[in-house]
């Protein structure tokens, strides 16, 4: 059972203040409900339908026994409305998502439960998340990659994520064609041969019929995911600099990795004369500590924040 604090808004079990946080994906949402040392008391996952019955759901789990939440902090699929100053502040934006165009999830939340509510795209959280307890905990500056069903990334500077014009859209970014990769016209439904449309999960499965996990070491496809991906982030050590980048997601295989790593050299071509890109590549593009976990957790960093009003 949840105990109210009579002191104080927000539930305390013990001495823990608790905090909401919603991993809002395209393909499922996560609530949970956990505390400032990152702990999950409780959690729920379920598919991503409509946004009515999906955002009903969200709202039925926060309203269990008493608990008042400090704040709830919300990690979303993109694009999403990211300036203060917008009256859509909170909403989803254009989104090949069907029927989640426009729909409004921060201020749901705000008016259901009169909490702060952080929002952010679901990769900025993941990496305030891994950069509070999992592989960033030692860099500052970094990026945070997903290649799944789409790619994306997160950028932080100085701890804080990048905000802008909107937000980063790494995996929208044009790579130079792999040589045995000239005629696949791509998935992206805005961009045919972007990145995402060339090297996310579907693009492999659309090129090969199969899981890059389920192709034979010998594949072609391992090469050419290499070069495109080695390609990313060397882009991304050339324009944001960061101190370690970190890659997640399904098609992140472990046997990926040297391979990424290679290519990131390949096409940086000798010109960042860094110990940590020339001798040290294997701890400077690394997996997610948090693994699974950093999606739900960047919503919790994102409840914290949230309640610190930053």
């Amino acid at each position: 059972m949840l105990q109210r604090s009579s002191q104080s808004r927000g539930i305390v079990r013990g001495q823990a203040r608790l905090f909401g946080a919603v991993e809002a994906g395209g393909t499922k949402f996560v609530c949970a409900i956990g505390d400032e040392s990152g702990k999950i008391h409780a959690a729920s996952r379920f598919p991503t339908a409509d946004p009515g019955s999906t955002l009903a759901r969200v709202r039925e789990f926060f309203k269990v026994d008493d608990f008042v939440p400090s704040a709830i902090g919300v990690a979303c699929f993109g694009p999403i409305i990211l300036q203060r100053q917008s009256v859509h502040y909170g909403f989803i934006g254009k989104t090949p998502k069907a029927g989640w165009s426009h729909t409004d999830i921060a201020g749901m939340l705000a008016r259901e439960f009169s909490c702060p509510v952080g929002f952010d795209t679901d990769v900025n959280a993941a990496a305030l998340a891994e950069h509070r307890w999992g592989a960033g905990s030692d860099a500052q500056n970094l990026v945070y990659v997903t290649v799944g069903t789409g790619i994306g990334g997160g950028v932080l500077i100085e701890g804080v994520a990048l905000h802008g014009l909107m937000h980063p859209e790494i995996g929208h970014i044009y790579p130079r064609r792999h040589a045995l990769d000239a005629n696949f016209a791509g998935v992206c439904p805005f961009h045919g041969d972007c990145l995402e449309g060339l090297a996310s999960g579907p693009a492999i499965l659309a090129r090969t019929g199969s899981e890059l996990q389920d192709l034979d070491a010998t594949h072609v496809q391992w090469q050419i995911e290499a070069d495109y991906l080695g390609q990313l982030c060397a882009q991304l050590v050339l324009t944001v600099s960061p101190q370690r980048i970190i890659v997640g997601g399904g098609v992140m295989a472990d046997r990926l990795f040297p391979l990424v790593r290679e290519r990131t050299l390949h096409w940086l071509g000798g010109y960042v004369d860094r110990h940590e890109v020339l001798n040290a590549m294997e701890r400077y593009i690394v997996p997610p500590a948090l693994g699974a976990r950093a999606g739900v957790l960047g919503a919790l960093c994102l409840a914290l924040d949230a309640r610190d009003g930053s």
